[in-house]
C-alpha cells in the first residue's frame, strides 16, 4: 500500500465551496481516516462505489501519445465535490478512497528522451511496475464487495483493472470498451495501447465489446486481427454516426448481450467524446451527452464491476470543462445503479 495516498479533509476542506441553502456532494462523502486494514475498513463500510485516482501518463508516453492524463484526478476532485447532493445522488455511499502516488514513475520518465528507442523500453518497464499497484488496488476493492470507479491516467490501466477485478472474483471477466481505438496492439512491451490484449492473452479477459472503433485509426492487420477472435466483438464509429446504418440503442444492447453473462468493466476512453482535451483529441466523436448515455446504460447492471475513465488530458484553461465531463459520468454511473 506503498503508493497509496488517502484523500483527507484537509484536502475535501481546500476543494469543498460551501454554499447556504445548498448540500454539496463533498459534504456527504465518506472517507477513511487510517491507511492500515483498508480491507477490512472497506468490508465494513455501508458504501457502494469507491473512487480511486491514478494521476499518471507514463503508458501514454510508452505509447508516443500526447501527455497530460496525470493532470485528469485533480481536475475531477475539484468539480466533482461541488455538484449537488440531493434525491438522485446518495454521496453517503460512496468513498472517495484517494489515489496513487505515481510521482516518482513520473519524474523518471521526463528525464528521458522520447526520440530514442532505449527510452520508450525504459518507460514500459515501468509501466509493468504501475500494473502491479493498480492490479492490487482494484483486487482489494472489489473483494471488500465494492465498485471501484477509476479516474485515470492513461489506458493502460485497463490492464490492471481486469486483472485485479478478475483475481478478486476468481474467474475472466467481461469488459465494453467506450473507444475510438481498440488497444489491442501487440504485446511489445507494457503501454497505452495494449491492456487489453495482454489481460486477454493471459486469461484475465474474457468477452471484449469495442464500442465505436474509428476506421482512420485502426489498422488493416488490427481489423483482421479482431475477427479472428470469437470473444472479441466491435461496431464501428462511421456506421453509427456517419453512415448511419446502425442505431445507437440497438447497439448497447447487442454490446450488453456480449458481456452480461458475467461481471464486466465499463471502460471510457475520452479520446473518443467529440473535442475533449486527451491524449488523442479529436474533432470527429461522439457527443458527451452519448458518452453519459452509455455510461449510464451500462451503470444500471448488477454485473458491472467496475467504471474506468482515462486519457483525459486538462491543461489549466480546461481543467474545468475536463473535471465537469468526468463527474458528470460518475454521478450517472452512480445515479444508474441507484435507480
Amino acid at each position: 500500500m506503498d503508493k497509496l495516498v488517502l484523500f483527507n479533509n484537509t484536502t475535501l476542506n481546500e476543494l469543498l465551496n460551501i454554499r447556504q441553502g445548498e448540500s454539496k456532494f463533498g459534504e456527504h462523502i465518506q472517507i477513511l481516516t487510517s491507511i492500515s486494514n483498508i480491507y477490512e475498513q472497506l468490508v465494513s463500510l455501508d458504501v457502494t462505489h469507491v473512487i480511486i485516482g491514478l494521476p499518471e501518463d507514463v503508458g501514454v508516453y510508452a505509447n508516443y501519445g500526447k501527455m497530460g492524463a496525470s493532470k485528469a484526478w485533480d481536475a475531477t476532485l475539484k468539480v466533482l465535490l461541488n455538484i449537488q447532493s440531493n434525491e438522485y445522488i446518495k454521496a453517503n455511499k460512496i468513498l472517495i478512497l484517494g489515489h496513487l502516488d505515481f510521482t516518482e514513475e513520473l519524474i523518471k520518465v521526463s528525464e528521458l528522451d522520447s526520440s530514442k528507442k532505449k527510452s520508450i523500453t525504459k518507460a514500459r518497464k515501468i509501466v509493468s511496475s504501475i500494473d502491479k499497484h493498480v492490479t492490487y488496488i482494484i483486487q482489494l476493492i472489489v473483494s471488500a464487495g465494492k465498485k471501484p470507479i477509476i479516474i485515470g491516467g492513461g489506458h493502460n490501466n485497463a490492464y490492471g483493472n481486469i486483472k485485479g477485478a478478475s483475481l478478486a472474483l476468481k474467474k475472466p471477466i467481461n469488459v465494453i470498451n467506450f473507444d475510438a481505438h481498440s488497444d489491442f496492439r501487440p504485446e511489445e512491451g507494457r503501454h497505452s495501447g495494449n491492456g487489453f490484449s495482454y489481460a486477454y492473452a493471459e486469461g484475465f479477459l474474457n468477452s471484449y465489446f469495442i464500442f465505436g472503433l474509428q476506421r482512420n485509426y485502426t489498422s488493416d492487420k488490427l481489423f483482421k486481427s479482431l475477427k479472428k477472435f470469437k470473444l472479441i466483438k466491435y461496431n464501428v464509429f462511421e456506421d453509427l454516426t456517419v453512415a448511419k446504418e446502425l442505431k445507437f440503442k440497438e447497439e448497447l444492447e447487442r454490446a450488453l448481450n456480449h458481456v452480461v453473462d458475467r461481471p464486466f468493466g465499463v471502460e471510457v476512453d475520452c479520446d473518443a467524446i467529440e473535442n475533449i482535451p486527451s491524449s488523442a483529441m479529436t474533432p470527429s466523436g461522439f457527443s458527451v451527452n452519448k458518452a453519459r448515455s452509455f455510461v449510464s446504460y451500462f451503470g444500471k447492471y448488477e454485473n458491472a464491476c467496475y467504471l474506468h475513465i482515462c486519457e483525459a488530458a486538462p491543461t489549466k484553461k480546461t481543467e474545468t470543462q475536463v473535471g465537469k465531463l468526468i463527474s458528470y459520468l460518475i454521478a450517472d454511473f452512480i445515479e444508474a445503479y441507484d435507480s
